[in-house]
């Protein structure tokens, strides 16, 4: 350990362990990544990409090539027939709504198969919230099959209940506020081939924090369609904001047409000059996906030295970059989130607070200090203020400043005497 940052002898030790241990791990992560990033480069490639592409367009929009190679790009990364990337899309659930909208209609129903969805997708659906206009407002059956105990799918479960009714099946890939393992490619393609045996429902998967970390994505893997957010894994840390859809054509259009108006679709819509950033970003995603896997390893592993409970177990395959730890209180999961905004590069001087956060049922206390406000492939974490009383982390654009963020976390619940 260098000398810029100080910790105590038994943080600093378990430091040195944590990293030992993580090696095999980080040498994993190291061989997806080259692969992918290859195989990103092999896009833009195919695709001619060129400076031409950066040109800012306004007004209608109309006839932007860079917007629409980039679409292009995007569908050769994650192996689909056609996708969207927007700027214009404003985060990861506003993308979903539009996926959903756009897709679902008037009397279908909509089978979430991997138990309630994160808290933000409720008013969409319209779990809670009646009359904001969620799809329950619109005539759009919501049901869902419960997790089994253990936290995984229960695919007995799954086929019991498709029917004819069914016109979507919803999968969450991350695990969202829950200690329930995050789902990987394997794990949506046995999903889908049940679905497939019975019905022609569409097949949506939530991709959010999970693009990158496997070779291939959910559509080469029996899902129809995928979205998620730019200012997690794809924007790589410098879109400044947006969203993608991507998958089969048809449905890639019924969603365009839900993203602006009926008979315009993608054809409207104006770059206003983020096209370059959107470009380099997802040049740049699998490179910093990896930077944050590493983080989130070693953040595992060092908590792991210090007897906590993590998931997934720092030598356990990746599948996103989300990293829950157990920390037992409430008072640990403050001291947690203050200890690693101080590692942040942005606003290390201020000190996070939980609050009652819109979307959410429970206080939450989160840190972050990021370039971009709210962006979880930058380092951050955050905790609902409720049993089991974890924390959640992801990201990190280098694993060296995130390593830091981690101890300095890790000092905090010492340094407080909360340390387990």
């Amino acid at each position: 350990m260098n000398s810029f940052f100080k910790y105590d002898d038994i943080i600093a030790k378990a430091g040195e362990k944590a990293l030992e241990a993580a090696s095999a791990s980080f040498a994993r992560i190291d061989e997806i990544r080259a692969y992918n990033q290859e195989k990103v480069l092999a896009a833009f490639i195919k695709n001619s990409v060129n400076e031409s592409h950066f040109t800012e367009s306004t007004g209608y929009g109309y006839g932007d090539r860079g917007r629409d190679v980039l679409d292009n790009v995007l569908a050769d990364c994650v192996g689909a027939e056609d996708s969207l990337i927007r700027h214009s899309l404003t985060c990861g659930t506003h993308t979903l709504g539009v996926a959903l909208f756009g897709m679902l209609r008037p009397g279908d129903t909509m089978l979430c198969v991997t138990g309630t969805p994160y808290d933000t997708i409720h008013s969409v659906i319209g779990i809670k919230g009646n009359g904001m206009g969620s799809l329950k407002d619109f005539g759009v059956t919501y049901k869902q099959v419960d997790l089994l105990e253990d936290g995984t799918i229960d695919y007995e479960g799954i086929e019991k209940a498709l029917d004819e009714k069914i016109a979507m099946v919803y999968i969450q890939r991350s695990r969202g506020y829950s200690l329930r393992p995050s789902l990987g490619v394997e794990d949506i393609e046995k999903i889908s081939k049940i679905v497939r045996n019975k019905s022609d429902a569409i097949i949506m998967v939530d991709n959010c924090y999970g693009e990158f970390v496997e070779r291939t994505e959910p559509v080469s893997h029996g899902a129809d369609i995928i979205a998620g957010s730019l200012i997690k894994n794809p924007g790589g840390g410098i879109a400044k904001c947006g969203g993608y859809i991507a998958g089969r054509a048809d449905l890639v259009e019924k969603c365009a047409y839900r993203m602006t108006t009926p008979g315009l679709g993608r054809e409207v819509g104006p770059s206003l000059g983020q096209t370059r950033g959107l470009f380099m970003g997802l040049f740049n995603a699998p490179h910093i996906v990896g930077e944050a896997l590493k983080t989130a390893v070693f953040a595992a592993s060092l908590f792991e030295q210090l007897g906590y409970e993590t998931t997934p177990h720092s030598s356990e395959k990746r599948v996103d970059i989300i990293q829950a730890l157990k920390l037992c209180n409430s008072e640990t999961l403050v001291a947690f989130c203050q200890g690693m905004q101080k590692g942040a590069p942005i606003d290390s001087n201020v000190c996070p607070e939980p609050w009652d956060m819109p979307g959410y049922d429970n206080q939450v206390i989160m840190s972050a200090g990021a370039f971009t406000g709210g962006s979880s492939i930058e380092l951050s974490s955050d905790a609902p203020l409720r049993e089991p009383f974890a924390v959640w982390m992801q990201g990190s654009l280098n694993f060296d400043s995130g390593k830091v963020g981690v101890m300095l976390a890790a000092q905090e619940i010492y340094k407080r005497g909360l340390l387990k």
